[in-house]
């Protein structure tokens, strides 16, 4: 009695089985969305139709009551033999023997399962007993106290596949919230060893004829002669190959002599490996940060504190002056100083005081800030309207702990009123403002009303910008120098200065902001 069996999908996998099958004597029903796929191998099967294999009630109309046990043992047969042929040095305890086993259990009950569900029951069955297994099988596996990671990824494929078939619906939601199982851990000691073979090499080869098991053997042994980590799969029309070498050229050179290449890719390992080394100390130290933020948080949180402040900041030596300055909780601008309202509310949760002072130190934040203070009903929040980092320096330093809310902002507000401020930048473009002419890569001092100095050195223009801003009045100049400015330049501005300025007294900061040479105050 022939077996019935339908292929759904013919993509180059699916295609391979249905021509299989049927020139093995089996009826085959192949189904696709894709006329041309459908089309090319209508004579090759017994029926091809053009489906939408996701449309439950086409298929119905299909039938596919015949669907063979023993056909689809005869298929995961075929699947371990491909899995176990394209590893070179195949290990037990691994995935290869969770498939291995699961296509035996198959193969063993196959002719007497009438009921499909029962036969994928079994098989998943036998499958879990033999993960539980896969730790006796490997060394490695038992030290750690795991079971094997892809073989455990094999099973959770066969509980879908049976959740399918069962026309389970599935809750996506779940898979953003679970957590990685403890039991399941990924033996990669690669990642921590010297990379002997630099270049992952991947490529396919579209083959002129199809290639004997002796050639297939061959070009592994080849391979393997070039690098390690080989992985062929091969068919009548493709080879699939993965290999870790120094010399990619070989592999591709050799691979020309079966036929055209395609879709061939190399990578560096050891860039990639210093990439996630780098990636790894920039994840740990903002882990390192949230801690110490929690912790700073949860020790405030200990005694409710009659006032509270809150700053935007930017750049490392900024934000530190800024913690000297006894500020609670720190809002790290960016580049743009741009946080929002809702930042300003989580900041506020986190200080635990009566009263809280906000400092934006940009114009454009100032409203977020209000918003903030708006609607937060269990404090008290006093915005200071602060337009710049150096007003919010001088405003923190004017605050007297023993007058209300409203007394003090009146009283940092005068304060405030006494600081100029100038920044020291480039220009992105081409342009005219305040009757001058700015090119793209200029130098500019920005005051708080507008241009006060363009060129092309960042010391002469920040000169120049402290000159417009200095009067009979002045007494203090402050510089706070960028990520992008030396100490060395800083202080030697700072000694200019104060020689032009022998009235005033300068202070050097090392503030770290991105984008601003320089932010110059003068008081």
């Amino acid at each position: 009695m022939k077996k019935s069996v339908a292929v759904l999908g013919l993509g180059k996998f699916g295609s391979s089985i249905a021509r299989s099958l049927a020139k093995g004597g089996a009826e085959v029903l192949a189904v696709d969305k894709d006329e041309d796929l459908v089309r090319d191998i209508a004579d090759k099967v017994t029926c091809a139709v053009c489906a939408d294999i996701s449309d439950k009630e086409m298929m119905n109309n299909i039938g596919l009551e015949g669907m063979d046990a023993v056909v689809i043992a005869a298929a995961m047969e075929k699947a371990v033999e491909t899995a176990y042929k394209a590893v070179m040095k195949p290990k037990e305890g691994t995935i290869l023997t969770v498939a291995r086993e699961a296509a035996v259990k198959a193969t063993e009950i196959a002719e007497e399962s009438a009921n499909l569900e029962l036969f994928f029951r079994a098989i998943f069955e036998h499958a879990e007993k033999t993960l539980a297994r896969t730790p006796e099988m490997l060394p490695v596996l038992k030290e750690a106290g795991v079971v094997d990671s892809g073989g455990q990824g094999l099973l959770e494929v066969f509980r879908g596949a049976f959740d399918g078939y069962l026309g389970k619906e599935i809750d996506y939601t779940a898979f953003e919230k679970a957590a990685p199982a403890s039991s399941v851990t990924k033996i990669s000691p690669q990642a921590e060893a010297e990379i002997k073979f630099g270049y992952c090499t991947e490529f396919i080869i579209l083959l002129d004829k199809p290639l004997p098991d002796e050639e297939v053997h061959s070009f592994k042994e080849f391979l393997m002669s070039i690098g390690d980590s080989v992985v062929l799969v091969a068919d009548d029309e493709i080879v699939k190959v993965h290999v870790h070498t120094n010399h990619p050229g070989q592999a591709f050179e050799k691979a020309l002599t079966y036929g055209a290449l395609s879709r061939m890719k190399i990578d560096n390992m050891r860039e990639e490996h210093q990439e996630k080394l780098i990636k790894d100390a920039q994840k740990l130290a903002r882990e390192q940060e949230e801690q110490e933020k929690k912790d700073a948080a949860a020790k405030a949180a200990k005694e409710r504190k009659k006032y509270g402040f809150i700053s935007v900041s930017v750049g490392e030596g900024l934000s530190a002056l800024f913690k000297e300055l006894n500020v609670d909780w720190i809002i790290e601008g960016g580049q743009t100083m741009n946080p929002s309202t809702e930042d300003m509310l989580n900041a506020i949760a986190e200080v635990n005081a009566d009263t809280i002072y906000i400092f934006p130190n940009n114009k454009n934040i100032v409203l977020a800030a209000n918003q903030a203070r708006d609607l937060t009903e269990d404090k008290e929040i006093v915005v200071v309207p602060t337009k710049t980092i150096p007003q919010g320096i001088t405003a923190l330093i004017s605050f007297q702990p023993d007058m209300t809310g409203e007394e003090n902002l009146e009283g940092m507000m005068e304060a405030v009123s006494m600081v100029k401020t100038g920044q020291v930048t480039y220009a992105v473009r081409d342009t005219r403002l305040d009757e001058k002419d700015i090119h793209e890569g200029d130098i500019m001092g920005i005051g708080d009303h507008g241009i006060l100095a363009v060129g092309k050195g960042r010391e002469a223009v920040a000169k120049e910008m402290v000159a417009a801003m200095v009067d009979e009045d002045s007494e203090v100049i402050s510089i706070y120098y960028g990520a992008e400015t030396s100490e060395e330049a800083a202080n030697k501005l700072a000694e200019e200065l104060e020689e032009t300025y022998p009235d005033c007294e300068v202070e050097v900061n090392m503030g770290g902001q991105p984008i601003y040479y320089y932010i110059i105050s003068v008081e």
